[in-house]
């Protein structure tokens, strides 16, 4: 493909949120975070193997596709990325074209992840959790349906970066404990932050590796401030998932499910 016709298309496809370089033709050179997500990206590569070979990897909010091109440059088997935007798909898909980088791409939200009928090596969930009005189920959805390994997540993070450890249980009358400092907590966002109104739910770092745990995700390293790399163990039951819809009914609504539903009360 002619500069120029890379050129237009990235002009077609725009605005893009990762800044990649596409024969030459940047996509995002004024990106408000600057080499985004490069500069990102150079802080945590050490935590995830260089070898990839014969590994199965699926990219959760794929965006443009930068992520899933570096787990298939590191020798992925099979990179899949999913994304509900068709405009970010069809960045990701002239990236994937013009670096020759070959990936899968489907359009599909978190909360679908069943539809894919299978488990993957590595997971990555970068920048989407504070995305969603329903993030812990978007957890329990990966654990329960995709999940076979490793999770790499990464999030926003506002309010206390302090981890405390805490007790099991704590008696009624202590309430004292939810005002301080480093207690797990998530900002809900009414309206808008950073001018962005799909920012719905930022949490502080306890809250971030709280969350993980309960939906059974053992953090083993943070080499990143918002990124940790998490092991797969068993989770709790009493989890809100979704079964995968039958083949053919793609589109019909479906009803959650969990130990509450299912004829347990507190």
């Amino acid at each position: 493909m002619r500069t120029d016709e890379i050129e237009a298309r990235v002009k077609e496809l725009g605005p893009w949120f990762h800044n990649l370089d596409l024969g030459g033709v940047w996509t995002a050179p004024e990106h408000f975070l600057g080499d985004y997500p490069a500069m990102k990206w150079r802080r945590f590569a050490h935590a995830i193997p260089e070898d990839l070979s014969g590994k199965s990897v699926l990219d959760v909010g794929c965006n443009a596709g930068f992520y899933a091109m570096e787990m298939k440059r590191r020798g992925a088997a099979r990179v899949v990325g999913i994304d509900g935007d068709p405009r970010y798909l069809a960045q990701a898909r002239l990236a994937s074209e013009v670096r020759g980088v070959p990936i899968e791409l489907r359009q599909l939200s978190v909360y679908d992840v069943a539809e894919l009928r299978e488990t993957f090596d590595v997971v990555l969930f970068l920048g989407v959790l504070y995305h969603l009005r329903h993030p812990l189920l978007a957890l329990d959805l990966l654990h329960e349906h995709v999940v076979k390994d490793t999770l790499v997540f990464q999030t926003m993070m506002r309010g206390s970066r302090e981890a405390p450890a805490l007790e099991e249980d704590y008696p009624f009358s202590e309430a004292a404990l939810f005002a301080r400092d480093g207690y797990p907590a998530m900002y809900f966002v009414e309206r808008r932050y950073a001018g962005d109104p799909t920012n719905w739910w930022i949490p502080n770092r306890a809250c971030a590796e709280a969350m993980l745990r309960s939906a059974g995700f053992d953090p083993i390293a943070h080499p990143e401030e918002e990124v940790f790399v998490c092991e797969r163990r068993d989770a709790p039951n009493d989890r809100a998932v979704y079964q995968p819809r039958p083949p053919g009914a793609e589109g019909k609504p479906q009803r959650a499910r969990g130990a509450r539903e299912e004829g347990r009360r507190s």
